[in-house]
């Protein structure tokens, strides 16, 4: 099972992005998460909550087992550039851009295992006797 969560047009360096992501690509949610709390960058809060949002997609929609998530894959791309001016000058505009990045999570798991009611079985047993 596969369970995916994005996370777009967030403001930050795809680079910079990147280099958070590589330190938790590959492990279980729970140590990933405890990586990341403790990861002294900017980026690791985004990341963090993506890869959050994922596990709580997993948990909440597909019933699976939270102990046993991993992550998959942890792509991160670039989105789109605002681009924007400043003043330099002799009255020029000198250009620059604001980079975004788009971070997407894919976790695999176990589901949970689904119980066994026992206790009506034995219910209609008492009722018959």
């Amino acid at each position: 099972m596969q369970v995916t969560a994005l996370a777009k047009g967030v403001r930050m360096s795809p680079r910079k992005v990147s280099l958070v992501a590589s330190l938790v690509r590959g492990r279980t949610v729970a140590d990933a998460l405890v990586i990341l709390e403790h990861t002294p960058k900017r980026a690791a809060k985004p990341v963090q909550k993506a890869i959050a949002s994922a596990k709580a997609n997993a948990v909440a929609n597909h019933k699976a087992d939270a102990n046993s998530l991993i992550i998959e894959h942890l792509t991160v791309t670039a989105g789109a550039r605002i681009k924007r001016f400043r003043p330099a000058a002799q009255g020029r505009a000198l250009p620059y851009q604001k980079k975004t990045s788009h971070i997407k999570v894919v976790l695999t798991g176990a589901e949970k295992p689904k119980k066994t009611e026992a206790k009506p079985a034995a219910a209609k047993a008492e009722k018959e006797a």
